[in-house]
């Protein structure tokens, strides 16, 4: 059973990341967590996928610190653009990539992307930002149906989620896992890895999941139009 998207209340998710949390992010999510609760190593696993798959116009979704940009390794001739919901994590990340020549967008991932007018990329990136939408993952399939508007020929949607209670949370991971959705930071204790797939397969062609740990990384590409 699906829910309306014009319901889902996804500010919980977003409103969280205030200036002094986001100070505190990549010790926190990118080291402590994804290290000793969800298993998954950033530097070995996370950003690697990210690097892999960015293309020459690349648009990053959720975009936390700006970590994986400023690590992702673009050169001067790729067109970057940020949308997220919270403005205070698109000025962290715009500031950390340091170029005067990158778009952001405040906008609802949730929503129709009107923001992004008829652009369309070759590289979209969702990391760390299904778990935190509210809803099943039928809900979060919105998402891609949005998304899949601005992707380009040949261009593919990836991105990493920390699933839910299925994927067998222990210690750290459990009390992080109940804490955060209580406080609406997450929304995942439903996700699945096979639930992924099918809203990914409701809307692209081409899929592909990986899990590692706790996280589920993913490419989506060929997406299905109508």
């Amino acid at each position: 059973m699906t829910t309306d998207e014009t319901t889902l209340d996804t500010q919980a998710g977003a409103g969280v990341y205030s200036p002094w949390v986001l100070k505190l992010y990549d010790w926190w999510v990118l080291g402590v967590s994804n290290r000793w609760a969800w298993k998954c190593s950033t530097a070995d696993v996370l950003l690697p996928f990210y690097r892999r798959h960015i293309g020459a116009r690349h648009l990053d979704v959720g975009v936390g610190t700006g970590f994986y940009l400023e690590h992702a390794g673009f050169g001067p001739d790729q067109d970057l653009a940020l949308l997220d919901l919270n403005e205070n994590s698109l000025h962290t990340a715009a500031a950390r990539l340091g170029r005067a020549d990158v778009s952001w967008f405040v906008q609802d991932v949730m929503q129709p992307l009107t923001a992004l007018g008829d652009r369309k990329y070759d590289s979209i990136a969702l990391f760390y930002l299904l778990h935190c939408l509210p809803g099943e993952m039928a809900d979060k399939a919105h998402a891609f149906d949005h998304l899949k508007q601005h992707l380009a020929q040949g261009g593919v949607v990836y991105g990493a989620t920390i699933l839910g209670d299925a994927a067998g949370h222990k210690g750290l991971g459990r009390k992080l896992m109940d804490v955060y959705n209580k406080k609406g930071i997450f929304g995942n204790r439903a996700d699945t890895l096979e639930g992924l797939e099918q809203a990914l397969r409701q809307h692209f062609v081409d899929v592909e999941l990986m899990q590692h740990g706790k996280v589920a990384c993913f490419t989506a590409r060929q997406p299905r139009m109508g």
